[in-house]
């Protein structure tokens, strides 16, 4: 039989349960940033859709980027700061932006008084692995589908 198709509004799609995956001191740094993991409501596995929230004065992620996700964003409201290796762009709704596999690091900050939604999509390829470049923290995805996070040195958080 087949399944059911599921509809809703995004808005109304149930918060990530846990904030952030990063350990910290790393996770405190995504304060208020609430994410909407649509995807994994109609259990899609190739790839992930985020509906993701940012109020004033909050990111998006650290500085990122992944060996072999590819990553794209649509701004849906509010005016989010794009930083990337190459420098910052004012993006405004209707903007999207993609990031190759070992592409330009980058993320999103908001510097706005006004909250800022954007639509997150990205591949869930297994042996994905995540350099940031500002910061002292790796990550790797885990047989079991789970980022793995340790210092550049290899050493566990």
């Amino acid at each position: 039989m087949p399944e059911k198709i599921k509809v809703l509004l995004a808005s109304d799609a149930p918060p990530r349960i846990k904030p952030s995956n990063y350990p910290e001191p790393f996770a405190s740094l995504m304060a208020g940033r609430v994410k909407r993991p649509l995807g994994d409501l109609f259990s899609l596995t190739h790839f992930g859709v985020n509906l993701t929230s940012l109020p004033p004065g909050s990111v998006s992620a650290l500085h990122h980027r992944h060996s072999r996700q590819d990553e794209f964003i649509y701004i849906i409201e509010g005016e989010p700061t794009l930083l990337t290796d190459e420098g910052e762009i004012q993006m405004r709704p209707g903007m999207v932006a993609g990031f190759a596999a070992n592409g330009t690091a980058h993320h999103l900050e908001n510097r706005t008084d006004k909250a800022c939604i954007v639509l997150e999509v990205g591949d869930r390829y297994e042996g994905d692995e995540v350099s940031y470049p500002s910061d002292d923290i790796s990550a790797a995805r885990g047989a079991d589908g789970k980022w793995h996070f340790t210092h550049k040195d290899g050493t566990s958080y």
